[in-house]
């Protein structure tokens, strides 16, 4: 069949088809159009699932005069790529910035930045719908110590390579002794830690910090008496005691307490894992990963409150990644996504909101230093050619999971709102 008789055949059955409709449509009295209704519209239109970027905040946001506050949008909620919702911060106090909201209170008393603040956070998709909300309070305090307690206030702070690299707890001293405010940190770790073969250094920086560590082995790890003080690699859990060989080994919080504060329990125990218990977990995997971090650190939170029931348990969330998958890729080369990470560390996140929320009347608070650390610019970086034949240079994130300098001092700012959030500084 010639192109031109092709062309008439294919005509002639549209046209057929054609009289063929409008005959079907005179026999029906209708027309073949359907229109939809409103209802029949919404219902064509998936619901959207409550926050199905689960977006979360804590309780409330501590935080003091003089002293920078943030909210890291990137933190808040779980999207493979956030920069595809537009976030719409809703508060009376401090600016949005395109990473952030920021907000530095003043104690001027003609600002009247002092007291409590309602802030909202809605997300919104490229129609402007709002598809999730979180909402919690600010507290804000005067930072200046206005009766410093008789005795200085003491705090043990817990945790894995963050705290091993004693930078955080360095910040909580230097904000202490800038504010005047008697504090004593104790532990067999850190610059300042006694315990420490060369005796520490003076500046009161201690802790118990262990990189790698998790809440199991600081409940259950012992390894023949080395621990208090030894290389961390090698020693056991500083809380465990075997006092005959023939005895298990056994948590003793207050035997632990005489040897390195006096014989008295802490004012207050700050505890920052999760970073080792959930490290290489799976979707599938992480929910009992969680369940085992869990148990043990309840363990912990029990042997603290078996000594003295009065002593502040800070249970502080853990901190996000760096924002790059450069920075994964410099520490584990391809072993490890940052988007899984990000997802496990969030999830923990979310549990931990869940499992030691409103337990303020058991002296268990949450402390939700995760938000205030800037997962760009709070982490390391180092100057790389894009390529082997480019001079181009650029400055690639190199740490996925240990914050900057910068970071760690964020984390302290949080961590000493939390401490002087309390009525013990009045």
């Amino acid at each position: 069949m010639n192109p031109f008789a092709r062309c008439a055949l294919v005509l002639a059955v549209f046209v057929a088809s054609i009289s063929g409709a409008r005959a079907d449509e005179e026999k029906s009295g209708g027309s073949t159009l359907i229109m939809l209704d409103k209802k029949d519209d919404a219902q064509a239109i998936p619901a959207v699932p409550a926050n199905p970027l689960r977006l979360i905040l804590p309780p409330t946001i501590h935080t003091l005069s003089g002293l920078e506050t943030n909210v890291y949008f990137d933190n808040a909620f779980l999207a493979l790529n956030p920069a595809n919702y537009a976030v719409d911060v809703i508060c009376a106090r401090g600016a949005q910035q395109s990473e952030r909201w920021t907000w530095t209170p003043s104690a001027d008393p003609e600002k009247h930045d002092l007291g409590e603040f309602p802030f909202a956070i809605e997300l919104r998709d490229t129609e402007n719908r709002v598809v999730a909300k979180a909402e919690t309070v600010l507290r804000v305090r005067d930072r200046k110590v206005t009766a410093p307690p008789e005795k200085p206030l003491t705090l043990l702070i817990i945790g894995d390579s963050l705290t091993n690299a004693s930078t955080y707890s360095g910040r909580v001293v230097e904000l202490a002794d800038e504010d005047s405010l008697p504090l004593k940190l104790i532990g067999t770790r850190g610059p300042g830690a006694e315990a420490q073969p060369d005796g520490g250094d003076g500046s009161g920086n201690r802790h118990e910090g262990y990189g790698g560590w998790t809440a199991e082995r600081f409940a259950t790890k012992y390894n023949d008496g080395i621990a208090r003080g030894d290389p961390y690699k090698e020693c056991g859990s500083p809380f465990l005691y075997q006092d005959e060989s023939d005895d298990a080994p056994r948590l003793d919080f207050a035997r632990y307490c005489d040897e390195f504060n006096e014989g008295a329990a802490p004012d207050f125990v700050t505890i920052l894992l999760g970073c080792n218990d959930t490290f290489n977990a799976t979707d599938e995997t992480i929910e009992e990963r969680i369940d085992t971090m869990f148990a043990h650190y309840e363990t912990l939170v029990k042997m603290i409150h078996d000594h003295n029931a009065s002593t502040r348990i800070g249970a502080i969330l853990p901190m996000p990644p760096s924002a790059s998958q450069d920075a994964f890729g410099a520490n584990y080369g391809s072993s490890q996504t940052r988007w899984q990470y990000r997802r496990n560390q969030h999830r923990v996140v979310e549990r931990m909101l869940e499992t030691f929320g409103n337990r303020e009347a058991e002296n268990l608070f949450l402390v939700p230093a995760w938000l205030n650390v800037d997962p760009v610019h709070g982490f390391p970086t180092q100057t790389a050619k894009v390529n082997a034949h480019s001079d181009i240079e650029i400055e690639r994130p190199s740490n996925g999971v240990h914050p900057s300098a910068v970071g760690y001092r964020q984390l302290g700012d949080a961590l000493y709102a939390w401490l002087r959030s309390f009525d013990t500084t009045e």
